[in-house]
């Protein structure tokens, strides 16, 4: 049943369009109706059908959808057009001009009551948020979106609580950006609801989380799906992005090899759909791949490309978390001057709700340099506030080798009973491979 406005406003509406063109009540009827018919429905006394007001239309010389809800012909396909437009101008890395097409197609969605155009608009303006880093902001036109979708079936909805999760893992909330995917895939699975697109969009998007939490094991299993799914999708973007998220899960386990394919794929896919900012991040995952493989200037000649990137895009963000990976490498290759640069430039991107696990990374790197210049002073505040960082969010393997590495360093100066405190934290933070603190592993889809 196609969206109408009630009796009374159609019937004034049909009346009002019959006296601009000239046309008699008979006029309007024959031959299919009589005029008296016309007379009720102008009246509001009766609820035409579809055959009826499509005839009616006819005669008037309007679409059946402007005659039934008085949105001009063809809106909510216009709309969408435009909309598919906003999307592009994202893709090519332009956050802020793309957030100022989605808000005003947002506003003209809702004057023309169309909910499913709003809520595609509110989706784009929340992976507009996420590009530039407002997370808060991201977070409530996600949530909105997913109240728009409320009566919609799960698949449909999906996008939006995605991109809750990804916005409260960006924020460092590790284990609530998990449990909102896995609660979902689980949802999906046992339903019996098995969207290619959705199922492929959770799980990519849990790789991530599940790599920070040091369960590796279930992003392995995550990533296997992914790749399984992946045929069955039809969203090229979709599928790129996943080859890079299962990227990282590969290099976990060694196979550094298919790692590099995958993100070879998703660089020619991106290179293809000109998503920049896409296109940046497999750089970055690269130069990821690179670094733990010990090629640091192939690793460095990729983060350096990511970082330029990012840069063009105003990606804020995401060009902080890559700046964090190349300041590493940079240490690795001796230039730490260089590398303890970078690092206090991006420092006041981040915080505990914006991107914690990062600027965790980022003082954990600068305490090593300033152990290295042997200020242990300095190195001693950089380990405890990257901690402080990594317990909220409760990145396990990260925690447990910043326990060591802070032990070390109060051993050394001679509080040994600091450093036994420190390391045993990270004994309690060492968890066994593939699980986290949130039950079994959400239900598969029957592949």
């Amino acid at each position: 049943m196609q969206e109408r406005d009630d009796p009374e406003t159609i019937g004034r509406r049909v009346q009002q369009l019959r006296t601009e063109r000239g046309l008699t009540q008979r006029q309007l009827a024959e031959p299919a109706y009589t005029p008296a018919y016309i007379s009720t429905l102008e009246a509001g006394r009766v609820r035409a059908s579809d055959e009826a007001l499509r005839h009616i239309a006819g005669r008037l010389g309007v679409g059946f959808e402007e005659l039934a809800s008085g949105r001009p012909a063809h809106l909510a396909t216009d709309l969408r057009l435009r909309l598919t437009e906003a999307q592009r101008t994202l893709a090519t890395g332009e956050a802020e001009a793309a957030a100022g097409q989605y808000a005003a197609l947002f506003e003209e969605a809702k004057a023309h009551g169309l909910a499913v155009e709003q809520a595609t608009a509110l989706l784009g303006m929340g992976e507009c948020a996420l590009d530039t880093g407002e997370l808060g902001q991201a977070r409530e036109f996600f949530e909105r979106a997913e109240l728009w979708t409320a009566d919609e079936p799960l698949p449909v909805r999906v996008p939006a609580i995605r991109g809750r999760a990804v916005s409260h893992y960006l924020a460092g909330e590790l284990r609530y950006a998990v449990y909102l995917l896995e609660t979902t895939l689980d949802e999906l699975n046992r339903s019996g609801l098995h969207d290619p697109d959705a199922l492929l969009l959770l799980y990519a998007s849990a790789i991530g989380p599940y790599m920070d939490m040091g369960a590796h094991a279930r992003a392995a299993q995550a990533a296997e799906l992914a790749l399984a799914l992946a045929p069955q999708a039809g969203d090229p973007a979709l599928i790129a992005r996943m080859h890079r998220s299962v990227a990282r899960t590969l290099l976990a386990e060694g196979r550094v090899a298919e790692a590099d394919a995958s993100l070879a794929k998703a660089a020619e896919l991106y290179r293809q759909l000109q998503l920049r900012t896409e296109l940046a991040n497999c750089h970055w995952m690269r130069g990821y791949v690179y670094a733990q493989n010990g090629e640091l200037e192939r690793a460095e000649g990729e983060l350096r490309e990511a970082l330029a990137m990012l840069s063009e895009t105003r990606a804020a963000l995401y060009r902080s978390q890559a700046a964090v990976e190349l300041a590493d490498v940079l240490h690795r290759l001796g230039k730490s001057d260089e590398a303890a640069e970078l690092l206090h430039d991006v420092l006041g991107d981040f915080s505990s709700e914006r991107g914690a696990v990062h600027s965790a990374a980022a003082h954990r790197l600068l305490g090593i340099i300033a152990e290295d210049a042997r200020d242990t002073e300095a190195a001693e505040e950089h380990y405890v506030r990257a901690l402080s960082l990594l317990e909220r969010a409760g990145a396990a393997g990260d925690l447990a080798d910043l326990c060591r590495l802070l032990g070390d360093l109060l051993r050394r100066t001679g509080r040994v009973e600091a450093a036994l405190d420190a390391y045993r934290t990270g004994l309690g933070h060492r968890t066994a491979p593939g699980t986290t603190t949130l039950g079994p592993a959400p239900a598969q889809p029957p592949l």
